[in-house]
């Protein structure tokens, strides 16, 4: 599989990125309501959490992996952090995850991870790396 459309991915939004205003990534339209600089912060905790099943669902089999999205960003406070260390963050462990599933042997793809908090749902490997591109794409569409 040729997952290097990740990495033309990011190369086309850091262009992008480039033409949106400071006070544009910071801006709130409600304060329940996450901005540019958050849903990029999502991403890159959607990656990090990502990297580990890709990794580790290529030597054990139905490992639980979740992560409250929501919890993450208010946590790693994204809205008071630089964005060029956001952007960066998020350059370099997507670049990393080309890295990852372009060296995953064929056969470990069909290999499975869980990626529900309750009620068990299964996805194979290859599953999980296509819908983490979808995810990135639809969450880059909203900045």
């Amino acid at each position: 599989m040729d997952y290097q459309i990740l990495k033309t991915i990011v190369e086309e939004e850091l262009l992008r990125f480039e033409e949106i205003y400071e006070e544009d990534w910071s801006y709130k339209i409600s304060p329940e309501k996450w901005s540019k600089k958050e849903i990029l912060g999502h991403l890159c905790d959607s990656a990090l959490a990502n990297i580990r099943r890709f990794v580790i669902t290529q030597y054990k089999e139905n490992e639980n992996i979740v992560y409250d999205q929501n919890f993450w960003v208010k946590a790693q406070n994204y809205q008071n952090v630089p964005t060029t260390d956001i952007i960066n963050l998020w350059k370099f462990v997507n670049l990393q995850i080309v890295n990852v599933v372009e060296n995953i042997p064929d056969e470990a793809l069909q290999r499975t991870c869980d990626m529900t908090k309750t009620e068990s749902q299964i996805f194979t490997l290859e599953f999980i790396i296509n819908d983490y591109i979808s995810h990135l794409q639809h969450h880059l569409k909203a900045i």
